[in-house]
């Protein structure tokens, strides 16, 4: 089987059940951490996603997005975890 087969056939319906079960945690989750992780991972899974179109089609282009799709999820829970700090301790 060809890489391309690969991807079509045995990545791609991971990553897809993978997001599913990330968007039942991201509505039924608990408690806000829950839910914050888990807007974390449904975009971390929506890099993996966009990496693995890009060496489907060998463009190295979407690997830039995908960076930087990473770093601002990166830095946004970084953001939400200072907030959730500074309102716990008032």
């Amino acid at each position: 089987m060809t890489l391309s087969g690969y991807i079509d056939y045995v990545i791609l319906p991971i990553l897809g059940l993978s997001l599913l079960l990330t968007f039942v945690r991201l509505f039924k989750g608990p408690n806000i951490v829950d839910r914050v992780i888990a807007l974390d991972l449904l975009i971390t899974v929506g890099v993996s996603v966009i990496t693995v179109y890009s060496i489907s089609t060998q463009e190295s282009t979407f690997i830039d997005v995908g960076m930087i799709l990473a770093l601002i999820a990166f830095l946004g829970t970084i953001a939400f975890s200072y907030y959730l700090e500074k309102r716990g301790r008032k």
